[in-house]
Parts: structure tokens; C-alpha cells; sequence
């Protein structure tokens, strides 16, 4: 596998850049994950080792009155973590792998990609750079349902609990002892 650095970081979330996608990464400073994802939340967040970000809203005019836009469940007190809290589920490593492709790809939906085949393992390998950021120790929460564990994101995905001003909004958060992760991905309507 690649090591990871600086510039594979850059790489691997460069998967995003095509896609309303949030991918960063703050420094873990509470005991409760959540309140670090509010952090994660504001536009103006920078990864927590001065790394790559991809944030498409970082210019939007609605950021200048809303540093939070466009994400509206916002965890940022003890009561309110506990409503984000219920809106993600925890999902294993290998579904948190294929979940970050499938936030990659348009519609965020695998089965619609015509050239999966031959992009799989290159995706999959940027995923894997992702990942290698956060221990095998590190816990994985998807906003796909009760059964975010069992699904496989190689499939459609049907359903999301929302957190944001949009529809469709599904994403993953990325917990470690030291870093929290987001990639989330907005169909804008």
C-alpha cells in the first residue's frame, strides 16, 4: 500500500473534487465524537495537519452568513449531538471502504458507473490511503439507516437520514483517538 503523506492525501481525495463533496479532517479534542464532526461542520475548518481539503462551498455566498451551510443537524452542544448521534450508524472498515468510493461517483451510485470494472482498483486504492489515516482502532458512522452495517455500498444506495439543506446527503464519519473524518456528499437539486 502507499504510504501515507502530504501529497497522497492530496491525491486520494482528489476523488471528490468532481462531486459536491466534504472531505476533511479535524483534531479529536472532545471526548464526545460528535462535537469534533460540528467542527468539521464549518466552512472555514482546516485539516488538523495543515493537509488537503476539498470543501465545494468554501466560496459560496451563502457561507458568508452561514459558516455551518450547508449542513443544518448541527452537533455543536451536548443535547445536540445526541440528534446527530441518531442519524449515523456505525458500519465496519470494509463498508467504510466502499462507502468513500461510493461518495466518488456520480449519483452516488456504483451501479450506474459504466467503467467500474476497470476504475475499481484505483478508487479502491485512494479509499485505502483515506482509511490508513485512522487505525484499524478507529470507528466508522454512515447516515444510511438501521442497517448501515449490512449494506453494500457497491449497490444503490436507497436511503439517508439528512443532515443538511438538501434531500440527498448521504456521508461518513471517521473516529480515531486523535482525528475526526468526514466525507460527505450533497445531491444538490
Amino acid at each position: 500500500m502507499t504510504e501515507l503523506d502530504e501529497g497522497t492525501w492530496a491525491e486520494a481525495i482528489e476523488m471528490y473534487e468532481h462531486r459536491h463533496t466534504i472531505a476533511k479532517v479535524t483534531a479529536r479534542k472532545h471526548e464526545d465524537w460528535a462535537l469534533d464532526v460540528c467542527t468539521l461542520m464549518r466552512g472555514d475548518t482546516p485539516d488538523a495537519r495543515d493537509w488537503r481539503v476539498n470543501d465545494p462551498y468554501a466560496e459560496e455566498p451563502e457561507r458568508r452568513d452561514d459558516p455551518f451551510h450547508p449542513f443544518t443537524v448541527l452537533p455543536s452542544d451536548p443535547a445536540k449531538s445526541d440528534d446527530f448521534r441518531l442519524r449515523v450508524f456505525e458500519i465496519p472498515r470494509t463498508s467504510a471502504k466502499r462507502l468513500l468510493v461510493a461518495l466518488s461517483t456520480p449519483w452516488l451510485d456504483v451501479e450506474r458507473v459504466e467503467d467500474f470494472k476497470e476504475s475499481r482498483a484505483r478508487l479502491e486504492a485512494k479509499a485505502d490511503i483515506i482509511l490508513s489515516r485512522f487505525p484499524e482502532s478507529s470507528r466508522f458512522y454512515a447516515n444510511t439507516g438501521r442497517n448501515s452495517a449490512d449494506l453494500d455500498y457497491y449497490k444503490r444506495l436507497r436511503s439517508c437520514t439528512e443532515v443538511s439543506v438538501y434531500t440527498w446527503d448521504p456521508g461518513l464519519v471517521l473516529v480515531s483517538d486523535r482525528e475526526v473524518g468526514m466525507v460527505w456528499s450533497f445531491i444538490a437539486w
